[in-house]
């Protein structure tokens, strides 16, 4: 079957201009002899409406310029069609392309769309709202949400915010169930992990893989800001999942791996889904979806 993709372009996603991007694009397919259709993202974040298009046209793999919550929204939409997604970051974080292997530069992440292959990727659902890569409540959801509100977007603008946020930043209460164990911490933030990073190659679950079957839960509890950066640095280097079970929570960091989970929120603490800011919930139920769908990835 001859491929036809599908390329869905955000126009505000990161600092890069799209037009070039687009011309860029259409260009090499064009050379590759692959037929494509060019269309802008929604703010809706449903793409529904592409569905007759990708059915009676023979669309073959629905790529995303943009960023992860981009991807989150388009793969959520079209998960259930026989197609391939793939990736051309160029959003602020990019944390599922390259926890994938995906370059963020577009010649080589082009290549991999015409060229790579396709992977089976799990996803998972948080009170039944999809997530692909990464989704977290507290203080990284605070700064999503902060970080939302800015007209200017990009790395140097979420630093700041993480700066701004640290030093005020104060634990929340948490009830945890999972694995056949419950118990309560206050901690600053919970990461829900199928990707091993935030994005910009920061490292949150370093052993998280993206086919595994399995979510990588980060929870930082409360402790004094020194050793909280301490135990952050150690956390990216070289964090390691552990049992989830009694003996584990003596640790500062909880670092485990499990199939599903819920999370009590008695404090409201604020959630995000893939980077982008989402309605905080008194619970949470977290649940992987196993081969949820196909991502190009580099071949090698």
């Amino acid at each position: 079957m001859p491929r036809h993709i599908l390329y869905i372009i955000n126009p505000i996603a990161g600092t890069r201009t799209k037009k070039d991007l687009q011309q860029f694009i259409e260009k090499k397919t064009t050379a590759a002899g692959i037929a494509y259709q060019v269309f802008p993202s929604v703010a809706s974040g449903d793409y529904t409406f592409l569905l007759p298009i990708i059915k009676e046209q023979g669309i073959t793999d629905v790529v995303v310029a943009g960023g992860d919550g981009t991807i989150s929204q388009v793969v959520n939409s079209l998960r259930e069609q026989p197609v391939n997604f793939g990736i051309i970051p160029c959003g602020s974080g990019n944390g599922l392309a390259l926890s994938a292997g995906i370059s963020k530069q577009p010649e080589k992440a082009l290549q991999v769309v015409l060229t790579g292959k396709s992977i089976p990727t799990d996803a998972f659902l948080i009170n039944d709202h999809f997530s692909c890569m990464l989704s977290g409540i507290g203080f990284d959801a605070k700064v999503a949400h902060e970080f939302a509100q800015q007209s200017q977007r990009g790395l140097k603008t979420y630093a700041s915010l993480v700066s701004r946020n640290f030093f005020k930043a104060a634990p929340y209460s948490f009830t945890i169930e999972t694995n056949g164990i419950r118990f309560s911490t206050e901690a600053y933030f919970i990461s829900i992990a199928n990707s091993n990073q935030f994005g910009n190659h920061v490292t949150i679950a370093p052993k998280a893989s993206l086919s595994d079957g399995l979510l990588d839960i980060v929870i930082i509890r409360k402790m004094n800001k020194p050793m909280l950066l301490l135990h952050l640095l150690k956390q990216v280097i070289s964090g390691k999942p552990k049992k989830a079970d009694e003996k584990m929570l003596q640790q500062s960091v909880l670092y485990f791996q499990t199939a599903g989970i819920t999370i009590h929120n008695p404090d409201a603490a604020p959630l995000h889904i893939d980077g982008d800011p989402a309605a905080s919930e008194e619970r949470f139920t977290v649940e992987i979806i196993r081969k949820c769908f196909r991502l190009l990835c580099p071949a090698g």
